[in-house]
C-alpha cells in the first residue's frame, strides 16, 4: 500500500464492502459517463468492440481456474472484454485461458446488454464468427459486425474499430498489477 494509505486491512475493508454493494460497479459507470459527455458523446454507448487476451498466472492462481490458449502459448486466464468507442470498459469477463472466444462471448454480450439498453451494434475480430452472430441478432437484438483482416494484408494493419479495444489491452499491461494474473479468485479480476 502506498504510504499515505490507511492501514491495509481497513482499506481492503472498505473495498470489499464496496464490492458486495456494488458501488465499484456503480463508481466506475458514473466516471465512464461523465468522460464521454466531456469528449461530446451521450453518457451511455450505443456500440461496441469486443476482444479476448491470455495472461500468464501465478504460481498462486488454483489450477481449476487457469488453462493453457494453445493458440497464443500462454498458460492462466483469458480476459474477455467489451469497451466503447473510446476504449473505456463496458464488460469483463475473466476464464481460463483454453475457454474459446465465442463460448465466453455468449455470456458476456448477455450480460452487456442487461447492463446497457442502447447498444445495439459490436465490432468483432475474426475469432467471433459462426452462430454467434445469429445469436446476437436473434436473441440479443445485437448486430455484431465481424470485422477481418484480407489475405492481401502484410505486416501490421490497422483495422477499422478494433484498434479501440486493442489500446484498452495496453493500457491494462502498462499496470505492473494486470500484466500477470495474481488474483486467487476469478471474481476478483472482475472488479
Amino acid at each position: 500500500m502506498p504510504v499515505d494509505f490507511p492501514d491495509w486491512g481497513r482499506v481492503y475493508a472498505f473495498f470489499r464492502r464496496w464490492r458486495e454493494h456494488g458501488l465499484i460497479n456503480e463508481f466506475h459507470d458514473r466516471l465512464r459517463g461523465r468522460v464521454r459527455e466531456r469528449e461530446g458523446r451521450e453518457a451511455e454507448p450505443t456500440a461496441g468492440i469486443i476482444d479476448a487476451q491470455s495472461v500468464k498466472a501465478a504460481a498462486s492462481v488454483p489450477s481449476v481456474s487457469r488453462g493453457w490458449n494453445g493458440a497464443k502459448k500462454v498458460g492462466g486466464r483469458k480476459r474477455h472484454i467489451v469497451t466503447d468507442c473510446l476504449g473505456l470498459l463496458l464488460a469483463v469477463a475473466v476464464t481460463a485461458a483454453n475457454i474459446g472466444d465465442r463460448d465466453a462471448a455468449t455470456g458476456l454480450l448477455t450480460r452487456l446488454r442487461g447492463m446497457h439498453r442502447d447498444i445495439t451494434l459490436v465490432w468483432a475480430d475474426g475469432g467471433y464468427t459462426g452462430g454467434l452472430v445469429d445469436l446476437c441478432r436473434a436473441k440479443l437484438a445485437l448486430a455484431l459486425e465481424v470485422v477481418k483482416r484480407t489475405d492481401n494484408m502484410e505486416g501490421f494493419v490497422v483495422l477499422p474499430r478494433r484498434w479501440v479495444v486493442e489500446r484498452t489491452f495496453a493500457w491494462l499491461m502498462h499496470s505492473r498489477r494486470l500484466a500477470r494474473d495474481y488474483a486467487t479468485l476469478p471474481a476478483s479480476r472482475r472488479q
